[in-house]
């Protein structure tokens, strides 16, 4: 029957699921904690207007869209990041900050599977930050939370949506136009995306740097090549500050962590400068991905210079079962039943078991009998006189 059914792109998450999401999410709180990050939870329904009548303004047909009481439109929460740069303009006195969250966004055009509609993320921005050591400490933070959740060789490809943007600055395109082509070049379709430079006037120069994108990949030997690609500042300036974005990494010991990707372009009103995205290779999308976005908070009356990045938890899971390294599920560190008239007694005896730190169950069944068949280490048979082990 049909109401027995998700719509497509949700899931429910079963107990053994729900325990090592738990887990997961523990050891990354553990983790925002030491280093310093304060938790915040944005409101999980906002209004329609607050995400689509600004600058960064989200595609309607992403929005989960539902009417309130008084006709008012709202949204099921979009964007985690968006959210909680409207805290950090309208409720934050003191900045810098360092914000930390585990909440979920919903994204109506995901299909499902590895692109769910409720997406759980885990996430930090570092908010009243700028420049390229603030960058390589995000980045450095997202490998060491990779492996806080258990993953292994990750691995971090990083770009900057500047140079990017330089290229297109040299040959006059609108900034419509040069998201336009950025969505030609990310979907592979070149054909397309060189149609609208020569449409805009581009010259040879511009071609060659456009179909040169996917080869800047790599190590620090890609920046040699993409500033001989192109003369315009912009473009030569963030390959500068990837230059020492890189060298602040391999300083701090991540090198072998991370890579250099200029072909891959985010969304460039969304994003100002470094962007990048963390990979394991048994799973072929991102397990976490972020960015410098220092003009969002710009939609809601103050500028904040920002950076951050997100996890998505069901693709860690996921992950996480394919490199092996689910945890084990635990079994009951002790089961109790007891005789009729025993209730008080089996109940104090479960919290002294508690108390030393074990998992108790307390059957609902009465008699000795009812602790066949249970899977723990201890079993326990309590009677009016006292606790006997089985």
């Amino acid at each position: 029957m049909a109401y027995r059914k998700l719509p497509t792109g949700v899931q429910d998450i079963l107990p053994s699921e729900c325990r090592i999401l738990n887990s997961v999410k523990e050891k990354l709180a553990a983790l925002f904690e030491r280093n310093g990050y304060d938790p915040v939870l944005s409101a999980a329904v906002d209004y329609y207007d607050t995400y689509s009548q600004i600058a960064n303004a989200l595609p309607e047909e992403r929005m989960f869209k539902f009417t309130d009481g008084d006709g008012k439109l709202l949204v099921l929460r979009p964007d985690a990041t968006l959210s909680i740069s409207r805290i950090a303009a309208t409720k934050l006195e003191r900045l810098p900050a360092r914000l930390c969250y585990f909440a979920n966004k919903w994204d109506a055009q995901n299909a499902g599977g590895l692109k769910s509609r409720e997406i759980i993320q885990a996430g930090v921005e570092r908010l009243g930050e700028s420049g390229a050591f603030s960058d390589a400490q995000t980045i450095s933070f997202a490998i060491d939370c990779a492996y806080a959740a258990g993953l292994e060789n990750i691995i971090v490809e990083i770009g900057h949506v500047g140079y990017f943007k330089g290229i297109m600055e040299a040959c006059g395109l609108s900034a419509a136009e040069a998201e336009e082509v950025r969505l030609h070049i990310n979907a592979k379709d070149g054909m397309n995306a060189e149609r609208i430079l020569s449409r805009a006037g581009a010259g040879r120069a511009t071609l060659d740097a456009v179909r040169a994108l996917p080869t800047l990949f790599g190590g620090a030997e890609v920046f040699g090549r993409a500033e001989h690609l192109t003369k315009n500042g912009e473009a030569r300036a963030a390959v500068a500050h990837l230059r020492e974005v890189g060298r602040i990494l391999s300083d701090m010991g991540y090198e072998k962590n991370i890579c250099f990707d200029l072909g891959t372009v985010k969304r460039l009103s969304y994003y100002s400068g470094v962007v990048f995205s963390g990979f394991v290779g048994e799973l072929g999308v991102p397990v976490l991905s972020g960015g410098r976005y220092d003009s969002l908070a710009d939609d809601f009356g103050r500028h904040i210079p920002a950076v951050g990045f997100a996890m998505g938890l069901k693709r860690v899971l996921v992950a996480l079962e394919r490199q092996g390294n689910l945890p084990a599920a635990p079994s009951f560190g002790a089961a109790v039943a007891c005789e009729k008239g025993a209730e008080r007694a089996a109940a104090a005896y479960c919290k002294e078991l508690t108390a030393q730190g074990k998992r108790v169950t307390l059957l609902a069944a009465y008699g000795a009998e009812a602790l066949k068949g249970v899977q723990a280490e201890e079993k326990y048979f309590v009677t009016e006189k006292g606790a006997l082990r089985i």
